[in-house]
């Protein structure tokens, strides 16, 4: 059965932090102020991953706990995909909104990070960044903003 999922994620900015926008530092004076590192991207593919089998989201499965204090969302995208052993993706569209950065320097080795975590082909994954015109949170240069779209197939239904 083809299923699809939606996820949104958004944190407000935080100094003297590391930026990483999926599972990628961005080099920033300030970063994303979260229980985990604040990784918008991931954040949104994974709750667009449980999205799709009508799971719990991100904050359910991941409790704002010591376990998952400051922890790197590479682990937890990890982990996401080990409990999804039985759904084969076949793609991921998101948006990044931020006037904060440009992403166009970092989506390659974004998409590439992605891939090999998911254990998919690159060609699998979209990223569009964009600016928020002045509008929102990522626009008004308060946080960042994710969107994420995943088409999976599902061999148990």
């Amino acid at each position: 059965m083809v299923r699809v999922g939606f996820g949104y994620d958004v944190h407000p900015f935080e100094n003297n932090k590391k930026l990483y926008i999926g599972g990628v530092e961005i080099p920033s004076n300030k970063g994303l102020k979260g229980h985990s590192d604040g990784d918008v991207l991931i954040h949104s593919i994974i709750d667009a991953l449980l999205g799709a089998l009508g799971m719990e989201n991100i904050g359910e499965l991941f409790p704002e706990t010591e376990e998952y204090k400051n922890i790197d969302s590479k682990i937890l995208l990890k982990k996401t995909m080990e409990q999804l052993k039985d759904i084969k993706i076949i793609n991921i569209d998101t948006t990044v909104v931020t006037s904060y950065i440009k992403l166009n320097p970092y989506k390659n080795e974004i998409k590439k990070t992605l891939a090999k975590l998911m254990n998919i082909d690159i060609s699998q994954i979209n990223i569009k960044g964009k600016s928020g015109n002045g509008l929102g949170i990522g626009g008004k240069n308060e946080g960042i903003e994710a969107y994420a779209v995943v088409l999976i197939e599902n061999g148990n239904n």
